[in-house]
């Protein structure tokens, strides 16, 4: 397992099967991707998850966490949140959070991320806030 830096456009297959495969694929092309910092994991040069990380005054919050479905369950996202804390913490940023999936939830708070309770819907699924400080 290998996680380096991928474009953009590398991580939109993936979003789309993962995340949200009943919209349009163009769905999961963010305006903003322009902008982030994008990481994938390789398993023998084979792209099996992808995360995208956009830093805004002293915070980084990370989106669109996403394992293809044959590889759940093996411990990759759970790198892919460590890496992200940890390049945080490089960069000497102050919070970590993201829009977890409500039913997620406690796959973050693993990793010390705490919900707000701060709630919202988006296309069918429900969202929480969660962050940490580091």
């Amino acid at each position: 397992m290998k996680i380096k830096a991928i474009k953009a456009s590398q991580t939109w297959q993936i979003r789309h099967e993962v995340m949200w495969p009943d919209q349009p694929f163009e769905f999961v092309q963010l305006e903003e991707d322009v902008l982030g910092l994008h990481f994938g994991v390789f398993i023998a040069e084979k792209l099996v998850a992808i995360v995208s990380c956009f830093v805004n005054n002293n915070e980084l919050q990370f989106r669109k966490l996403a394992t293809l479905e044959e590889y759940q369950g093996k411990g990759i996202g759970s790198e892919l949140v460590k890496y992200i804390l940890k390049l945080a913490k490089e960069k000497n940023l102050k919070k970590v959070w993201c829009n977890a999936r409500s039913s997620k939830k406690s796959f973050y708070e693993k990793f010390g991320l705490i919900d707000t309770h701060q709630t919202f819907r988006k296309a069918g699924q429900e969202f929480t806030i969660m962050k940490v400080l580091l």
